[in-house]
């Protein structure tokens, strides 16, 4: 009895299912080989980054290393992207979807504390100031395993349906060469805004970030938000000057000032529903008088306005102004109040995420954790609100460590396991080819 079409169909279907997945494990397998590989070059690379690290808008020999590395490999490079970016397009012999990888390059103005033989004796510009540099939240690492895993997929691409897009992205940490002040852009806004997701235009954004505090080579992942949105608060009292011993002939800023930090903490506890995600606002400098005995004109104050969701994060906005504006009205005072927006959340695909889990497992050999919520924030946000995307955490401490008393990223003693590199490898080489088998049409 011949087969009806929808039974040739269905039999084609299962037949290229089977065939995909036969593929995904042969790449898996590939991939699995060749990390192991070029572990020794993978360190190399990154004990070189490591010891010499340049600040956000100023990679330029990092940029230069990563080019060199790219153009050997036979990929299309493009430099000077949102000033010192690359970026590298790997076009598969199959036609297929599109991905991107995403690693940050940039280090962060902090003196290393190692007696690591590669540790950071770097000094760099920061504002107009001399500084030592280090690499404290692993970007290093991050250049390195991103660099390994485009030469696993360039020595595929006879083989890979799709294309790959790598985007070696600049000052994630903000700029160093001027201050954010809403209107100028940097890292992966801007290299959004130069049009770095249109052509060719990305169905999934992936990124990993090395993290302290967990053992090295599991990886943490979250659903939906995981990093919180980062926005710049900033807020000048203006009172009025005179002698410490006779207030009452002016209007205390100072005052004004510290009734003001109390009632920013009623904004979350008080006005901010917070049963689904926290949120947080605090104040980190204040700036105000010259001498003991004189009450000053005025006071500054800058802080840091935290959520999870962009509908709170507006809402925070609003009562933060308010609360701000009316407690200077109530001394008498006058409050100027600034908020920039700076990242956004982090969000990760649901769809995406669910769909991309096995791989992770795999990468990982299913050592892999549901994290907490991250209070720090994520430019890599910039290009999930693009294309779906999926940005996970590579613990890189060691495991026989109390993971309580590791030190943190952006800490002086921030230390890298680097035997969780070549996961990193596996992770976003496999993220990679997992999804073009999985996603390339039937047929084609």
């Amino acid at each position: 009895m011949q087969l009806t079409r929808i039974a040739q169909t269905l039999l084609l279907t299962l037949v290229a299912s089977h065939a995909g997945a036969a593929t995904m494990d042969s790449a898996r397998t590939r991939i699995a080989e060749q990390a192991q590989k070029l572990e020794p070059e993978l360190l190399e690379t990154r004990r070189d980054l490591h010891a010499h690290p340049e600040l956000g808008n100023t990679e330029k020999r990092t940029s230069e290393l990563v080019a060199k590395q790219l153009q050997a490999m036979g990929l299309e490079v493009k430099t000077g992207v949102a000033r010192t970016g690359v970026v590298a397009i790997l076009k598969g012999a199959l036609p297929g979807p599109t991905v991107a990888l995403r690693a940050d390059m940039d280090a962060l103005p902090v003196k290393e504390v190692s007696d690591l033989p590669f540790a950071s004796k770097a000094k760099g510009t920061y504002l107009d100031k001399q500084v030592d540099v280090m690499h404290a939240c692993g970007h290093d690492a991050h250049t390195a395993i991103l660099l390994s895993a485009a030469k696993i997929l360039a020595g595929m691409r006879d083989t890979l349906p799709g294309t790959v897009v790598f985007y070696f992205q600049p000052a994630e940490e903000g700029p160093s060469d001027f201050i954010p002040d809403g209107k100028n852009t940097w890292g992966a806004k801007m290299m959004v805004e130069e049009g770095v997701m249109k052509a060719p235009k990305p169905d999934a954004v992936f990124g990993l970030h090395v993290w302290a505090g967990v053992p090295a080579g599991q990886i943490a992942y979250r659903t939906g938000p995981t990093l919180a949105s980062s926005d710049d608060l900033r807020i000048k009292i203006h009172g009025k000057q005179t002698h410490a011993g006779r207030p009452w002939d002016g209007i205390d800023p100072i005052t004004v000032g510290a009734q003001t930090i109390v009632g920013l903490q009623t904004v979350v506890s008080r006005r901010t529903d917070i049963s689904s995600y926290p949120s947080v606002v605090s104040i980190g400098t204040i700036n105000g008088g010259t001498r003991y005995n004189i009450i000053p004109e005025s006071l500054d104050m800058t802080g840091t306005i935290r959520s999870y969701d962009y509908g709170i994060r507006q809402k925070l906005h609003s009562d933060v102004r308010q609360t701000i504006e009316k407690i200077a009205e109530s001394g008498g005072a006058k409050a100027d109040v600034t908020i920039i927006e700076k990242y956004d959340p982090t969000i990760n695909n649901p769809a995406l995420t669910e769909k991309m889990l096995p791989t992770l497992k795999w990468a990982a050999k299913d050592d892999v954790v549901q994290g907490p919520l991250v209070g720090g924030a994520e430019d890599f946000s910039f290009f999930a609100k693009e294309a779906p995307g999926l940005f996970v955490f590579l613990g890189v401490t060691p495991r026989d460590q109390d993971m309580s008393k590791a030190a943190p990223n952006h800490n002086p003693g921030f230390y890298v396991d680097e035997s969780a590199l070549v996961v990193g490898v596996r992770t976003l080489a496999s993220l990679a080819t997992d999804y073009l088998y999985g996603n390339a049409a039937v047929g084609k």
